[in-house]
């Protein structure tokens, strides 16, 4: 199962052997059984170009993120005779099935979170309501299996931590959370781009409103900063602000990391 489609998605499955066709199977073939959409940022919809080749997957968004796609037709290179797009309604529990409807055995709880439309769809006429940003544009995930009472949260992309973000988070097991800037005008500082990390829908980690500060209280698990942008010198393993994370308790994701709850 993919939680979210990245433009890298065939260099992922490439490098994943959890995710490649079995040795013995047939000349096209893939183990995924569905992909779970958390948003309509490039970022997350661009892969599913990449998974067109005829081979049957269920794909869940919310109603809003269904719409963005519906609206865009190169989409439709994902066969809907082949793959099952379904709705993905805010604050219930899904169980999710596979193309065939049989159980894949995860459960998903959905929510919503601060956050803003994909940066593609912004209507400037709207720049004060959030550039036209509706329920549904931004979501967080509760993952569990069945029989297994241990959950993981996804939250790969969140504008501010509010006090119900924070409730629902209180000792959670594991929480994966949005990493993409260290500070709120670094691509501007970083001369790569013009927007600071508010104006793209992204808490920062630091500051005083930053995750770092704002959910150091928790009594959360596992922490683990996720989609982080190449700016961000959490990467660098010998940097202060790596060095501040990690004093506070949280782990920078890498390419094949893998976490058992």
């Amino acid at each position: 199962m993919l939680f979210n489609a990245s433009p890298d998605i065939r260099q992922q499955i490439a490098a994943t052997p959890e995710l490649q066709p079995h040795e013995n199977g047939p000349l096209r073939a893939t183990p995924i059984r569905a992909v779970i959409l958390t948003n309509a940022d490039v970022d997350h919809i661009a892969g599913l170009l990449a998974l067109r080749e005829r081979e049957p997957f269920a794909l869940y968004a919310t109603a809003r993120v269904l719409e963005v796609l519906e609206a865009n037709s190169i989409f439709n290179v994902l066969d809907r005779a082949i793959v099952h797009r379904r709705e993905l309604k805010i604050g219930t529990q899904t169980d999710v099935l596979d193309a065939t409807g049989k159980s894949t055995g995860i459960v998903v709880e959905t929510f919503t979170v601060p956050g803003k439309v994909a940066l593609f769809l912004e209507d400037q006429a709207k720049a004060a309501e959030g550039f036209g940003t509706q329920e549904g544009d931004t979501i967080g995930l509760r993952i569990s299996s069945k029989g297994n009472e241990h959950s993981v949260f996804y939250i790969p992309g969140c504008a501010r931590i509010d006090a119900m973000l924070k409730s629902r988070l209180e000792r959670a097991d594991c929480l994966l959370f949005d990493g993409t800037l260290y500070t709120d005008d670094e691509m501007i500082t970083a001369g790569v781009g013009s927007k600071t990390g508010a104006r793209m829908g992204h808490v920062s980690i630091s500051g005083e409103e930053g995750s770092l500060a704002a959910l150091a209280t928790l009594g959360i698990g596992d922490r683990i900063y996720v989609h982080i942008n190449n700016t961000n010198p959490v990467l660098d393993d010998s940097s202060v602000e790596h060095a501040a994370v990690v004093g506070a308790g949280w782990k920078i994701a890498f390419d094949g990391m893998e976490i058992r709850l």
